[in-house]
């Protein structure tokens, strides 16, 4: 059972900051989807079965952005 956890993003200002996060958190292996909605800072994360937050914000935090509730 998939489950989808959405992430706000602060710091992605263009096109290439929201690839860049989709690419390295898609990349994760316990994710099998990613969508970013780069103007709400919003980051769909779909997982193929329990959530792995962890991974998640570690990886977006890596990348120089932060994640903020």
């Amino acid at each position: 059972m998939a489950t989808t956890v959405t992430y706000h993003v602060a710091g992605m200002s263009c096109g290439g900051c929201a690839n860049k996060v989709k690419n390295n958190v898609s990349a994760l292996e316990e994710v099998v989807d990613v969508n970013v909605d780069l103007p709400s800072g919003n980051v769909d994360v779909t997982f193929a079965g329990e959530a792995h937050d962890d991974s998640v914000v570690n990886k977006i935090e890596e990348l120089g952005y932060s994640v903020v509730e």
